[in-house]
């Protein structure tokens, strides 16, 4: 049994105090929980690569009570099954104006954007990552993004991004132990 899990990567003391109050994290979608790269068939239809890491991190957060939601500024089928697999029912597509998304979804859960935690790469997350409590760009994000948030995941989308800011938010929420250990629990039967 694992007696206490640390994530492999630094997290600043600032960024775990900010993380203890997430209670709402949204994600952006291309280059976050996919690599960006935009893959169409002869047809014209979209597919998506998504990391079975980053999944089953979204889960154990989900499993922790956190809500989770996906925003993005491209409509996407692809998008909408993955989201109905990891069981996330706030999945917002063809949304540029994504602080405006955000409002609307703290007020409907009765949260405050402060206790939000948003992660994107480019300058159309920039209005939401200054609004919300704590900001992330994946590693793979534009400098200029990356200039306004207040950590960098180490691995980049579709890469592993979204696992590192599941295991910040469960590790300063003091959840990951709890979490890791079921696991050891469920292999004895």
């Amino acid at each position: 049994m694992v007696a206490h899990w640390e994530p492999s990567f630094h997290v600043p003391a600032a960024v775990r105090e900010l993380a203890t109050r997430v209670r709402l994290a949204l994600f952006d979608v291309d280059g976050v929980l996919t690599d960006g790269t935009i893959y169409l068939d002869d047809e014209g239809r979209e597919t998506k690569g998504f990391h079975v890491h980053d999944g089953h991190g979204l889960k154990m957060l989900r499993h922790a009570g956190i809500e989770i939601g996906f925003i993005s500024a491209r409509k996407s089928g692809a998008l909408k099954h993955r989201a109905a697999e990891l069981g996330i029912d706030h999945v917002f597509t063809g949304q540029m104006d994504k602080l405006n998304v955000a409002c609307q979804l703290t007020k409907k859960l009765r949260l405050d954007l402060s206790q939000c935690c948003f992660i994107g790469d480019d300058v159309v997350d920039i209005p939401l990552l200054l609004a919300c409590g704590l900001a992330i760009a994946a590693a793979n994000a534009d400098d200029i993004t990356k200039n306004v948030v207040h950590w960098i995941t180490p691995r980049s989308g579709g890469n592993g991004a979204v696992r590192d800011v599941c295991e910040l938010i469960l590790f300063a929420q003091s959840k990951s132990d709890d979490i890791i250990s079921e696991y050891f629990h469920r292999s004895r039967g």
